[in-house]
């Protein structure tokens, strides 16, 4: 089991309530709601808690089915995404789990998701009604692409409750149908994946380029024993320490410590974690928060940077050796950067070890020519309107085909296009957002909301 977990415990799970996932529909949540199934912490037992409506079960339950049919539920993906692989989680369900499953998925259009009906804010104890069943009947759902057919599950105990399964698709989902049979409990479903979304090269606002809803994914780590580095793109600060990215305490660290000139230790050891971000860009703003990290944050940070060519990274330091703090957010800028790109991907390593709760790499994406590493002009929005351009940075023509392959492992594709129907639109900052630049010391900073403009670029893996 411990292959299938590192197969997919680097991809972001497209369907988790940290990146947005929620459920529209379920047929049942008698004993425990659909909701339960996105948590991102691991379920729990609880053996003396009970509710109205029976065993209080930290997962989806449904009753006992006593007519014909069987369970399903809608779940809208926190983020768009290619999905790789499926976890399904029984932990705890042991004479109560759904002996089989099988899922579904689709790419719904607007129009599409207005057609659900309003989900209960307490599903617990109740199931859909006749009119809600034949309401979201009409959409068809049971014809949604099968990407895992009608497949046995195991008992929630310790050494048979997770079930993985890889996906082979290269397809974009928005939605997914969750089917158990005929009825029962599952603990917890992870949908991993890739996330696909969109990059508006147009736009003069910067956007976080490592973020995991703009597409930045945890290539490779050298530690993560207490909390995955995955955690450092997630949305929204950290809500404790096991929100973040904290490693075990280095055993070659020296007996007795000591600082240099700068109040830096000299430790001869460092833990570091490779990034590939949503996009090239250049970077202008770096945020490093130690959130609840007061007693074990690291001493002091490093950030580098590169492009991979024919599968090689050329690391340039982008924020040299900087001494940190508990509980902080700390904000580089203009000069703290010896570089600023363009990047794609970013190494960050702290000395000698610790936690970090948050990691946010702030600039403007770029169309860049892979092979030479030069800047290339786009033409204009007037001129891109209503064509789809592709750009191939080795000829003087923009019309082409331009991909590049990072680490070697993945080719990637960039393609202008005013075609509506196929955005994937980001939320965006609002306002006069609150940020905090020490955790004890609020302070307000105005952060501009990013504007969409008529064109936009899609950031399409292939």
């Amino acid at each position: 089991m411990a292959a299938e977990i590192s197969n997919y415990e680097n991809l972001t799970d497209l369907a988790c309530q940290k990146v947005g996932g929620h459920v529209l529909f379920a047929t049942d949540d008698w004993f425990a709601p659909a909701e339960n199934l996105l948590k991102c912490e691991d379920p729990v037992f609880k053996p003396d808690l009970f509710t109205d409506y029976g065993k209080w079960m930290d997962g989806w339950e449904t009753r006992r089915k006593r007519k014909p049919g069987h369970d399903w539920c809608i779940i809208k993906l926190g983020v768009s995404g290619i999905i790789k692989g499926i976890e399904v989680d029984t932990a705890f369900f042991t004479g109560n789990y759904a002996p089989k499953f099988s899922l579904q998925a689709a790419k719904l259009t607007t129009e599409d998701e207005a057609k659900f009906p309003t989900r209960p804010i307490e599903a617990m104890g109740t199931e859909c009604s006749d009119e809600t069943f034949d309401q979201v009947k009409s959409l068809r759902s049971e014809n949604w692409h099968e990407l895992v057919p009608m497949t046995p599950l195991t008992a929630g105990y310790v050494n048979t409750s997770r079930n993985f399964f890889k996906i082979n698709s290269d397809k974009v989902y928005t939605h997914i149908r969750l089917n158990i049979f005929p009825d029962g409990g599952i603990a917890r479903l992870r949908v991993y994946g890739e996330v696909l979304h969109e990059i508006d090269f147009f736009s003069i606002n910067e956007i976080d380029l490592i973020a995991m809803k703009n597409g930045g994914v945890c290539q490779s780590y050298s530690n993560a024993h207490y909390g995955h580095p995955k955690n450092l793109i997630s949305p929204g600060d950290g809500k404790n320490m096991g929100d973040g990215w904290e490693t075990a305490r280095r055993i070659d660290r020296p007996p007795i410590l000591k600082a240099d000139e700068k109040n830096i230790l000299q430790v001869p050891g460092s833990e570091w974690a490779v990034f590939k971000l949503g996009c090239i860009g250049d970077i202008n703003m770096i945020d490093i928060d130690t959130k609840h990290f007061k007693g074990n944050y690291p001493d002091s940070a490093k950030l580098e940077g590169g492009v991979a060519v024919d599968g090689k990274i050329a690391w340039k330091t982008i924020l040299p050796t900087s001494k940190l703090s508990g509980h902080k957010l700390h904000r580089y800028a203009n000069g703290d950067l010896l570089s600023h790109g363009p990047f794609g991907f970013v190494r960050v390593s702290i000395m000698p070890d610790g936690g970090i709760s948050r990691l946010r790499l702030f600039g403007k994406p770029e169309l860049i020519n892979i092979n030479k590493c030069n800047r290339k002009k786009v033409r204009s929005a007037t001129a891109a309107r209503n064509e789809r351009i592709s750009l191939d940075h080795n000829s003087s023509d923009s019309k082409g085909s331009f991909s590049y392959s990072q680490r070697g492992t993945r080719a990637f594709h960039w393609i202008i296009t005013t075609s509506r129907q196929q955005r994937f639109v980001q939320p965006q900052p609002a306002r006069n957002e609150r940020i905090s630049l020490d955790h004890n010391n609020v302070q307000t900073a105005e952060v501009r909301s990013a504007t969409a403009s008529e064109e936009r670029a899609h950031f399409i893996g292939s």
